[in-house]
């Protein structure tokens, strides 16, 4: 009986020798992998940046309520001083076409009273009249006649035609006036035509 005892004892050993080596490099092949799995980093969560905080925003200042009434006054008043210069040019402008369309009127009235035998004659009276007429409504709008004999040229208000020599008119002076010069508020309306004095004619001419 002890044999047989000893005998069943022995080969149960073997048994637990075969599975053991197994078992333990499973063990050992599992160990590994966890420890490597412990050891990998884990990656740290997402968080959202702490959202920065916008600083309180200034109300608007107050506006200068003066001086935007006088800026808003002063452009108001030089609106109204270009308005008043713009329709004022415009006028002066339009009346001075209408003028100096009137111009050759008046010049072939005067040159018909020039070349008239009797002043006396009620014809030439009447001519006389007109011509007078027209001169007060020219007058009436601030066109006037300038005279330009005797004078110096003046290439603003004149225009020379011609120059002649004259024994009664200095050189550079104007001796003839071919057509009268006009005047509009200050301005030229219509400059003259003349002849201007070459000087003192050669002696025996």
């Amino acid at each position: 009986m002890a044999e047989e005892e000893k005998k069943e004892e022995s080969a149960e050993k073997p048994q637990e020798a075969q599975t053991s080596p197994e078992s333990q490099e499973a063990e050992q092949s599992q160990e590994p992998q966890s420890s490597q799995e412990s050891q990998e980093p884990q990656a740290p969560e997402s968080a959202e940046p702490p959202a920065e905080e916008k600083p309180a925003e200034e109300p608007p200042a107050e506006p200068d309520w003066k001086d935007l009434y006088a800026r808003l006054l002063a452009d108001f008043d030089n609106f109204k001083k270009r308005t008043a210069r713009d329709r004022e040019d415009t006028y002066r402008y339009a009346e001075a076409d209408i003028l100096k369309d009137i111009l050759p009127v008046v010049d072939n009235l005067a040159l018909a009273l020039a070349n008239a035998k009797d002043m006396e004659d009620d014809f030439v009276k009447g001519v006389r009249l007109v011509y007078d007429t027209f001169l007060k409504t020219l007058k009436d709008h601030g066109a006037e006649p300038f005279d330009s004999v005797g004078k110096e040229l003046d290439t603003e208000t004149m225009e020379a035609i011609a120059h002649l020599p004259s024994a009664e008119v200095e050189e550079g002076r104007v001796s003839i006036e071919s057509r009268r010069g006009w005047m509009l508020k200050g301005k030229v309306l219509r400059a003259a035509q003349v002849v201007v004095s070459s000087g003192k004619p050669p002696e025996g001419k």
